[in-house]
C-alpha cells in the first residue's frame, strides 16, 4: 500500500498519516504502541458535544461543516486517540439523495415510505459528490487540523441501510427485511446492489476529500445466519470494498453480534475486521483467518466498573490479541451515552503505556 496510492488530495493527506500507529496496524506492520480509537467517540458521552449540538437536529449537525469539524476533533483533543472518526450518520447519503427520513430522538432513523416493492426502488437514485458537498468541505477542514492523525471515513453497509429502508425504522426482529429477502430474492439483490453503489460513492467522496481509512458499519447483520449472509449480503458488501480498493486506503468492516459471521465478513474484502466483545481476539483471528488486521474488543459496559476492573478486562483483550498480525484497540461496539469521559481518557493512556515498545 503506497503512501501515494491515490492521486489528488487523498494521496497527499495519506502521506501525512502513513506512518501513524493506526495506519501501521491496519497494514499489519510493527507499531510503537497499540493504537486506540472508539466507535461513537465523537458523541453523547462528551459534555462539549452536548453543548455544541444543543438545539441542532442530528441530520442538520451532519450537514454543517463547522459542527462536523468541531465534533470530530473533540475526542482527539480530550482522549489522545490515535484516529478520528468522521462525525456523521449512516443515513446521511440516503437523505442526500432525497429519501424522506428523519432521525427521531430516542428512536433513530424513521423512513416515511418504506421499501416493500420494486416500484419503491425509485427512491434510490445515484449519489453525486454535489449531493454531499458539505462532506468534502468538512473533511478538508479536518485534515488541515488533524495533521498526522488519520481521519476514518465511514458508511453504513448495504444490509443495515436496507433494513432501515424496509422496516421503516429500527427493528428488533427484522421481520419485513427477512420477508423480502426470502420472499423476493431478486428484488432484495437489486436493492442491496443499488445501496452498494450509493455507499461506494459516499466512501469515494470521503477518500478523495482526504480520509485516510474507511469503515463500513453493518450494525444489524448479526441478525443473519452464515448461510443467509453469504447468499444475500456478502456480494453487496464485497462490491463496496472492491469499488474503493484502488485508492489503497485501509478498509475496515464491523458488525455487532457477528461472531458466527467473522469468517465470511473477512472474505468481503476488508483489510481490518472489527470484532465485538462476545468473541476473544485470538478466537476471532482463527475464524477470520490470516492476512487481516483485527479491531476490538472491550465490552463498552466495562467502562462503568472500577478502574481496576477496566484495567483487568483491558489486559484480557491485550493478552488475547498478543501475536496478532495487526491489532487496533477499540470497544466491541460504540461508546454508551452515559460513559464517564475520564474513563475513556484513562483507557487510552493505559493501552498506550501497556503496549509501548
Amino acid at each position: 500500500m503506497s503512501a501515494n496510492s491515490s492521486q489528488g488530495p487523498a494521496g497527499r493527506q495519506n502521506a501525512a498519516t502513513y506512518d501513524s500507529p493506526f495506519m501501521k496496524a491496519c497494514r499489519r506492520e510493527a507499531v510503537p504502541h497499540t493504537p486506540v480509537w472508539f466507535m461513537r467517540q465523537a458523541g453523547r458521552s462528551l459534555p462539549e458535544y452536548r453543548k455544541v449540538r444543543e438545539g441542532t437536529a442530528m441530520l442538520e449537525s451532519c450537514m454543517r461543516p463547522d459542527l462536523v469539524t468541531e465534533i470530530t476533533l473533540q475526542p482527539v483533543r480530550r482522549h489522545n486517540v490515535d484516529a478520528a472518526i468522521y462525525f456523521s450518520d449512516i443515513v446521511v447519503p440516503l437523505k442526500a439523495i432525497g429519501v424522506d427520513l428523519d432521525i427521531k430522538p430516542g428512536i433513530g432513523p424513521v423512513v416515511e415510505n418504506p421499501i416493500r416493492s420494486r416500484a419503491d426502488l425509485a427512491q434510490l437514485r445515484d449519489l453525486t459528490p454535489e449531493d454531499v458537498h458539505y462532506v468534502t468541505e468538512a473533511i478538508g477542514m479536518l485534515t488541515g487540523e488533524l495533521g498526522a492523525t488519520p481521519l476514518i471515513g465511514f458508511a453504513g453497509a448495504p444490509f443495515t441501510l436496507a433494513s432501515y429502508l424496509v422496516e421503516g425504522g429500527p427493528s428488533r426482529n427484522h421481520e419485513h427485511t427477512k420477508a423480502l429477502m426470502y420472499g423476493d430474492p431478486q428484488l432484495w439483490a437489486d436493492l442491496l446492489d443499488r445501496l452498494a453503489e450509493i455507499t461506494a460513492a459516499f466512501l469515494k467522496v470521503q477518500i478523495e476529500a482526504g480520509a485516510s481509512a474507511v469503515q463500513l458499519f453493518d450494525s444489524w447483520v448479526g441478525a443473519l445466519s452464515p448461510a443467509d449472509y453469504r447468499r444475500s449480503v456478502l456480494p453487496a458488501s464485497a462490491k463496496v470494498f472492491d469499488a474503493v480498493a484502488s485508492y489503497g486506503v485501509p478498509r475496515i468492516h464491523f458488525g455487532v453480534g457477528t461472531g458466527e459471521l467473522l469468517g465470511a465478513m473477512g472474505e468481503a474484502g476488508a483489510d481490518v475486521v472489527g470484532v465485538d466483545w462476545r468473541v476473544p481476539m485470538d478466537e476471532a483471528a482463527r475464524r477470520v483467518g490470516p492476512g487481516k488486521a483485527l479491531q476490538g474488543n472491550l465490552d463498552p459496559a466495562v467502562l462503568f466498573s472500577t478502574r481496576e476492573a477496566v484495567e483487568a478486562k483491558t489486559d484480557e483483550v491485550l493478552a488475547a490479541a498478543k501475536g496478532l498480525e495487526g491489532h487496533i484497540f477499540n470497544l466491541g461496539h460504540g461508546v454508551l451515552p452515559t460513559t464517564d469521559p475520564e474513563a475513556l481518557t484513562r483507557l487510552v493512556e493505559y493501552v498506550h503505556t501497556r503496549t509501548a515498545v
